[in-house]
């Protein structure tokens, strides 16, 4: 489990970021800043999600530090080559990225993919390892899949209940 000290949002729109940070902000127990660009907010990161649907990629690999890891969430173009071609990759299904990741088919048909990406399911069962050492960078290229959305959806109402937060609603 890592540490988190502070947050960091970007946006291409500097008011959503904003207002973003003033939502999330009060309901977190670490700072939460706004940085002026994609760069200042993933150059000293130990974490970086992204979730967009961009048309060119949005993090470069030179931004990224050793021992980092980016968890790629949307369905645009998330990564640069160099990144998928640095990291050790890992996904909830290879179909799926094979298919839809526009960014992983553009690394892929470069020659820049080593090894196939390590299903998260794998890793969760032992099969393979989360990463080879602290200084790896690591990504999670995800695409969604509807049944680990069903089952994070059961943990956090289990959870939720569990600590009275929330209320349920009949459905």
């Amino acid at each position: 489990m890592r540490d988190i000290k502070t947050a960091v949002i970007t946006s291409r729109n500097a008011e959503s970021a904003a207002a973003l940070a003033d939502r999330v902000g009060p309901t977190v127990p670490f700072p939460v800043e706004v940085a002026a660009s994609v760069e200042l907010a993933v150059r000293d990161a130990d974490i970086v999600v992204t979730a967009t649907t961009a048309s060119s990629p949005v993090i470069r690999s030179s931004w990224l530090k050793a021992g980092s890891h980016v968890n790629a969430v949307g369905t645009g173009w998330e990564l640069d080559v160099a990144v998928l071609a640095a990291a050790e990759l890992f996904t909830d299904r290879r179909e799926s990225i094979e298919a839809e990741a526009r960014d992983f088919r553009a690394a892929a048909q470069e020659g820049l993919i080593g090894a196939a990406p390590v299903e998260l399911g794998e890793v969760i069962t032992g099969r393979a390892p989360a990463r080879s050492g602290p200084a790896a960078i690591t990504v999670f290229r995800s695409l969604g899949l509807a049944c680990e959305d069903l089952y994070a959806a059961q943990r956090a109402a289990v959870r939720a209940r569990a600590i009275g937060l929330g209320t349920d609603v009949p459905m």
